[in-house]
């Protein structure tokens, strides 16, 4: 591989893609002061043009979770429930951990729906017609006050948690009994919420086990590497887009590192029009863009900069407790395989109950295409039953 190849291999690897009738209940308020996650402090009804394929109501809620650094933050989110009668029990829930759209507020799927609207329609439409209501988070801190924590893995499994909790709260006919799926964002999101489903959820929810694809797969180890220079050359928009959501997502996790102190003038506009531009106009807005020009100082000069990317983003390696499933596309230039199946490797090496598949398909193919693997994994969790690990094609 020339010196060339290598970098631009390099250079993917910061690609996250990480891309990627309404009820109309009067607003209801929670207990004052109460902030206790899944709490739901108002309801509303979702415009209709927003509802999955297949859903017979569905309404919007605000929640309080638990957002970065452990701090109560409030929420949005939505609930869909399919057609027909619930079955003894309640609706079997899943809990949606959606793609990149943005960090302003209007960008949340609530607000605007998914960023891939054709592809997550007809994706969740399917889940739907398996009997299976669905919650969807928006996460902490889009379409809610603050700056959401893009790739907080931990502030996310939270958001995706008390969804679970706020559903069931708003739709009584919503079982106990869920399991969480995810893509790209979304995918790190879902096998981080695998990790602490039963920590968070606590006895009241009874996870079963999670499934993501096109899973962000250490991109901390890449994004360590960033300051002047770093990366050289341009990127496809949409990496340069997702690079700059990290540094303003990070910077609000961690004020402290003070992100904007290692940026130029040009750097930092570019990290507030990070906060304000929605996935589609920012990525046509980057275009050409380099962010290696955007840097006044490495993000090395941070204390041990590895460290608090690996806590803020890195995916868990070990302490799973129930299977999981992760699809990853061959063909996917946003999260790339070998990234991916590192990951997938460790897992299996430490004895985590993953499965791990790969698909001849791009990063958004890959949805569609492991659902013939999925279907079948998702109902057996919710069967009650355990699906054997597995590592391979």
């Amino acid at each position: 591989m020339s010196p060339s190849t290598r970098l631009r291999a390099g250079i993917l690897g910061l690609a996250l893609a990480i891309g990627g009738g309404a009820l109309g209940s009067a607003p209801a308020v929670a207990a004052p002061n109460s902030t206790a996650p899944g709490t739901v402090t108002a309801t509303a009804p979702l415009p209709q043009e927003l509802w999955y394929p297949g859903t017979a109501h569905a309404e919007k809620l605000t929640y309080w979770t638990v957002g970065a650094n452990g701090r109560p933050a409030q929420s949005t989110g939505t609930v869909f429930v399919p057609a027909g009668r619930a079955p003894a029990g309640g609706w079997p829930v899943i809990s949606w951990a959606h793609g990149t759209v943005g960090l302003a507020d209007d960008c949340a799927p609530s607000v605007a729906g998914p960023a891939a609207r054709d592809r997550d329609f007809e994706y969740l439409g399917t889940w739907l017609a398996q009997g299976y209501a669905i919650v969807a988070s928006d996460y902490a801190g889009l379409g809610t006050e603050g700056t959401m924590p893009y790739l907080d893995g931990k502030a996310e499994a939270h958001s995706v948690v008390d969804m679970v909790k706020a559903g069931r709260s708003a739709e009584p006919t919503l079982s106990n009994t869920w399991v969480t799926i995810g893509q790209s964002q979304g995918g790190g999101a879902a096998i981080t919420t695998a990790r602490y489903a039963t920590e968070f959820g606590g006895p009241a929810l009874d996870y079963r086990g999670a499934v993501g694809t096109g899973v962000p797969a250490y991109i901390e180890n890449i994004v360590a590497l960033a300051g002047p220079g770093v990366p050289p050359i341009g990127l496809p928009a949409g990496l340069t887009a997702y690079g700059l959501y990290i540094l303003a997502g990070l910077n609000a996790a961690h004020p402290e590192v003070n992100i904007p102190s290692l940026l130029n003038a040009e750097g930092k506009d570019w990290m507030a029009k990070a906060e304000s531009e929605c996935i589609g106009p920012f990525e046509e807005s980057v275009r050409g863009l380099v962010l290696g020009s955007l840097f006044a100082k490495p993000l090395s000069s941070i204390p041990n900069v590895h460290g608090l990317l690996t806590e803020y983003m890195g995916i868990p390696e070990t302490g799973y407790d129930k299977p999981f499933f992760i699809g990853q596309g061959l063909k996917d230039t946003d999260i790339i395989m070998p990234s991916t199946l590192l990951l997938g490797s460790t897992l299996a090496r430490n004895g985590e109950p993953v499965t791990f598949k790969t698909y001849p398909t791009d990063h958004s193919g890959t949805m569609a295409a492991s659902l013939a693997d999925t279907v079948p994994f998702v109902r057996a969790l919710f069967d009650g039953k355990t699906p054997a690990p597995s590592f391979g094609s």
